[in-house]
């Protein structure tokens, strides 16, 4: 089994007590923010149900919906391209730079080629990828991937930042204030957009209807990343489709509130073909790159389809316990938290066996979820069949079958519960506390009580009954 389980790569996060704590309240602060915007809209349960149907009607129709999408596109002026896995993603993305010289491209974010790792692979042929959103930038400069997918750099703290910018842009030795370091940043970006040949960027939402698609973000990095090149590249998962143009709204007002507590998102921007031609007749292109990459095999699975309805919104991680106190590289994941739990063991099961596991199974990701995906339900079924692969860890096998002899039987139970009920508290800490017991390095076992359930309810009942025979004498 590959070392990248999730308690080996969680290890390292949760040894930093400090920024565990942080990281945890930053994210359940986002996570307010969420309820305040969800209960300040009187239909917002309306919304997530009917936005639940429309992505339901979409995997039901999505063959139909995707060639419908490219003849829109087409008439657009788009060129459409599909690819069936991540590398003919990367060679369509390249074949299209290399046709046309490009060697400076910027890119939006987009966790879809993320997922197909394609900055280094034009890094490789001599292409320089610049991420211009501000936190992708950040874990671009500091060489790790995105800890989370709306708030790629949410694990760095400011006086990181400082040094990182201190040492890459020159900014002074020290400084952590944000607007300080945001307007450097700002200047050193600028210098690259105006220096790009071509811009790339994900896709949020794309409307059969219509052939256009809308790219969500807060910081203007798409519109002026795809205005300024004559070269756009669109690159978007086959499950980014929507049927039509009056479905957008409702996804609109479900995104932004869910992901970080604001209305909207700063800018929503339609891209329907290519921008008009420069004055001086210079050809303006619009690729699109519709990738698959495993999302068919989702969408022929009865238990994991809707997996396929999620919107990216981040919500999910920002709620769930495991995912704020232990940091989304701990996954290992493009997409990590519990929506990446269940997406990752399906591109490979193997790698990703421990990931269902790290899971309370407390269902908050499946209550904010705004297309209502029954995601902690999904995660319950991943273990199951994990454990029919034959994927589960030695330890868990066992854990798991002593567990099961002993709830299974009333004797065994009753006399282990005696066992412990006796011996824990006379044991030395070091015996329950140690390097083999991966349980007890971050919690502490309750105290345990004097008696048991039953006989405490068996003296209570034997008293009511008591009681009941008095009261009831003449």
């Amino acid at each position: 089994m590959s070392i990248h389980t999730h308690p080996h790569e969680a290890s390292a996060f949760v040894a930093n007590a400090e920024r565990a704590a942080w990281h945890d309240r930053t994210l359940w602060f986002v996570r307010t923010k969420r309820d305040k915007m969800a209960q300040s809209l009187p239909e917002w349960e309306a919304l997530r149900e009917h936005a639940s149907r429309i992505k339901q009607e979409t995997m039901a129709r999505l063959g139909d919906l995707l060639e419908e999408f490219e003849r829109n596109a087409v008439a657009n002026g788009a060129v459409v391209h599909w690819a069936k896995d991540a590398a003919e993603h990367n060679e369509i993305v390249h074949s299209l730079l290399r046709d046309r010289g490009v060697t400076k491209v910027v890119k939006s974010k987009s966790m879809l080629t993320e997922e197909c790792h394609l900055n280094p692979y034009l890094e490789r042929q001599g292409i320089e990828v610049v991420d211009t959103d501000l936190g992708e930038w950040i874990v671009q400069l500091r060489k790790e991937p995105p800890s989370h997918i709306v708030l790629p750099a949410i694990h760095t703290k400011r006086e990181e930042i400082g040094e990182l910018f201190h040492k890459h842009i020159g900014t002074e030795k020290g400084a952590t204030d944000p607007q300080y370091l945001t307007e450097a940043a700002r200047q050193e970006l600028r210098r690259k957009f105006l220096a790009a040949e071509a811009g790339i960027t994900g896709v949020n939402f794309a409307i059969a209807e219509t052939g256009g698609f809308v790219v969500c973000t807060n910081e203007g990095n798409a519109d002026i990343g795809t205005t300024l090149p004559n070269l756009h590249i669109g690159c978007m998962g086959i499950e980014k489709l929507i049927p039509r143009a009056a479905d957008l709204g409702v996804f609109l007002r479900l995104l932004a509130r869910s992901a970080t507590g604001q209305p909207i998102t700063t800018y929503s921007t339609h891209f329907h073909g290519p921008h008009k031609q420069q004055p001086d007749g210079e050809h303006r292109e619009l690729h699109i790159v519709i990738v698959d990459n495993g999302r068919s095999d989702l969408l022929a699975s009865d238990d994991f389809r809707r997996s396929l309805n999620c919107i990216r919104c981040g919500a999910c991680m920002n709620t769930c316990p495991v995912f704020r106190r232990s940091g989304g590289h701990s996954y290992h994941n493009t997409v990590p938290g519990p929506i990446g739990s269940i997406l990752a063991p399906a591109s490979n099961a193997a790698e990703h066996a421990s990931l269902p596991f790290a899971c309370s199974l407390c269902g908050s990701c499946t209550d904010v979820c705004p297309v209502k995906i029954d995601i902690h339900q999904q995660l319950y079924t991943w273990r199951s069949k994990l454990a029919l692969k034959g994927l589960l860890p030695r330890s868990k096998r066992w854990g798991m079958s002593v567990a099961g002899r002993v709830l299974g039987s009333r004797r065994l139970f009753t006399w282990s519960g005696r066992l412990a009920r006796y011996w824990l508290p006379k044991l030395p800490r070091w015996m329950v506390y140690h390097r083999f017991n991966d349980w007890g390095r971050q919690r502490e076992l309750p105290i345990v009580p004097a008696r048991s359930f039953r006989d405490e309810y068996r003296e209570r009942s034997g008293k009511a009954e008591r009681g009941t025979q008095k009261t009831d004498k003449p």
